[in-house]
């Protein structure tokens, strides 16, 4: 059972009935292996609408569905989470912060052991503040590190600190390296990811409601993880990363950067080029799942 999802929790093998209350899902009312057997690619990020316009795009790349089509919500029964498929392809909302996607996670990944999937590849799409990239980059993580440079999580359990490793899968980015030089539409790099708790405060702002050091402080700390090889900032990647270690899954993360944090604290772009900077992890990842198909 190698490439199929490996399961943490031996309790689970004793219920008769698992039920994904923020998935509004359950083993005794869903038919998990018919509704989700077939999944081999999942993207997950953090909003709702982000993820409907992605699995739009996928199927529309893959040729499985037509313009305008629409994807009904599989989680309509709650509004924690939004859920969409296409083909082989599983689209899934995060919300923001490690604990909204923990728990996210949690239920996914038993959603795809109960599914019996194998050869899963999750990757988790989304935004980022650059360090020392212009505006539209986009990184691919090789780790995931805290907000002290060290790639690892720290959670507390049974109120004892656990350590958890955040290394990403290097093959997998490796490919979609090779997959961003063959579309050539946007910089691509692969670096370290800094994960941290909150936006402000904890990525180093000077613009939040409460901040107690300057502007000095604030610089030589980012430059501090640009030489760590940090090259973006977000806040769900850690986790993530931990979580598809212990569970067996091939991971990656691919966000693009808003901005240089090296310049500035505020995401000032217009609109219209912020929509478009959005719209690269989801090209790089769409050309990478259409290479493994066979369809390029």
């Amino acid at each position: 059972r190698e490439n199929f999802i490996h399961l943490c929790n031996p309790h689970l093998e004793k219920m008769k009935e698992d039920i994904l209350y923020h998935f509004a899902l359950g083993t005794g009312t869903h038919d998990f292996p018919t509704l989700f057997g077939d999944v081999k690619f999942v993207c997950v990020g953090g909003s709702p609408s982000r993820m409907k316009a992605f699995i739009a795009y996928i199927a529309e790349e893959l040729g499985l569905g037509s313009p305008g089509c629409d994807y009904p919500n599989i989680c309509a029964g709650t509004d924690r989470y939004a859920m969409y498929k296409v083909g082989p392809v599983l689209s899934v909302s995060h919300g923001m912060g490690i604990p909204s996607i923990s728990i996210m996670l949690h239920e996914l990944i038993k959603l795809l052991y109960h599914a019996k999937c194998s050869d899963i590849t999750i990757i988790r799409i989304g935004t980022s503040g650059g360090i020392g990239l212009e505006p539209g980059s986009v990184v691919i993580t090789r780790q995931s590190v805290d907000a002290t440079f060290k790639p690892q999580l720290e959670q507390v359990v049974l109120g004892k600190t656990v350590i958890r490793s955040t290394n990403l899968d290097e093959q997998l980015a490796q490919e979609l390296m090779q997959c961003s030089k063959e579309i050539s539409q946007f910089n691509t790099v692969i670096g370290n990811t800094m994960c941290t708790l909150d936006f402000y405060e904890g990525q180093g702002r000077l613009d939040g409601a409460i901040c107690l050091y300057d502007e000095e402080e604030k610089l030589q700390y980012l430059k501090d993880a640009y030489e760590s090889g940090v090259r973006n900032i977000e806040m769900e990647s850690s986790v993530f990363a931990a979580m598809c270690n212990l569970s067996g899954v091939k991971a990656a993360v691919v966000c693009v950067t808003l901005l240089n944090r090296l310049e500035g604290d505020q995401i000032s772009s217009p609109h219209d080029v912020l929509v478009e900077y959005q719209q690269r992890p989801q090209k790089l990842v769409g050309y990478f799942i259409k290479k493994s198909l066979g369809k390029v």
